[in-house]
């Protein structure tokens, strides 16, 4: 059977325009809050801020106008210098150590003996240091400053960056913790990035969509805690590239190719 050669170039030019079509067409899982119009509300999952475990460490720095109580509050990370007369807060000039929570949540401070810290807040440590100091008459005027030291996250996948973050404030976000690792490449999913979350002994798993704003919003992991594992899945062009030839029919060549061939069939069919 012969086709006419007529029908032969229409054949091989609707399939060039649609093949042009095809390479053409926005894909749509690239945009991040693709729900979301301007002037939009939405409430943001509730979190009081990074809940203290045993296991973290913290820095609590102490100052009093006293020097004598502030160097036995603060716990100096070298010895003062030999052979020094002038009197200096230690705890200030040189650094301190940091203070380990241990199994039972709690923490050994000069003066206050054992203080129960987990499961608080930063803020909330410091108070308690705080009000402890005022009820054992040692100082009312106390300035208390309470930082984290080893407490961080995990990016991992399909980001610039990838590795483990410290916190460098009370709150940080999951959309704050991918900007610190580079944003999602290309190849990222957006419609799933997991967040790995150990609570009581056992791994959480939640799975957000950044295409979707509420669904980020409003999830439960939107702010981090210690420890967290951010995942960002490779999308499927990513997982063909894995293999030899998985990733041919998304090539120019590929296209080249099937154009090629078409046109043969269609020359043959003339025959």
């Amino acid at each position: 059977m012969k086709l006419p050669a007529k029908n032969i170039s229409r054949l091989t030019l609707w399939s060039l325009v649609l093949l042009w079509l095809a390479a053409c067409k926005t894909p749509q899982g690239i945009g991040y809050f693709q729900d979301m119009e301007d002037g939009q509300k939405v409430l943001i999952a509730h979190a009081d801020g990074v809940k203290l475990k045993p296991g973290d460490q913290l820095s609590i720095i102490v100052t009093t106008p006293s020097v004598e109580i502030t160097n036995t509050l603060n716990l100096p990370a070298k010895s003062q210098v030999i052979g020094t007369t002038e009197e200096v807060a230690q705890g200030q000039s040189q650094g301190t150590l940091g203070y380990a929570i241990d199994m039972a949540g709690n923490i050994d401070f000069p003066l206050l003996g054992t203080l129960h810290v987990a499961g608080l807040t930063r803020e909330e440590v410091a108070r308690l240091v705080k009000k402890q100091l005022q009820d054992k008459k040692l100082s009312t005027e106390a300035v208390v400053t309470v930082d984290f030291l080893n407490m961080g996250f995990s990016v991992m996948g399909e980001v610039l960056n990838p590795g483990r973050y410290q916190f460098t404030k009370e709150k940080v976000s999951l959309l704050e913790a991918l900007s610190m690792a580079g944003d999602l490449t290309i190849y990222g999913r957006r419609d799933s990035v997991l967040v790995m979350r150990e609570v009581d002994g056992m791994h959480e798993v939640h799975s957000v969509n950044l295409s979707k704003g509420r669904s980020l919003l409003e999830s439960p992991v939107y702010y981090l805690q210690q420890n967290d594992v951010v995942y960002v899945e490779p999308n499927d062009y990513k997982k063909r590239q894995s293999t030899a030839s998985g990733n041919e029919t998304m090539t120019g060549s590929f296209w080249l190719s099937f154009v090629s061939v078409l046109t043969t069939v269609a020359v043959l069919l003339i025959k």
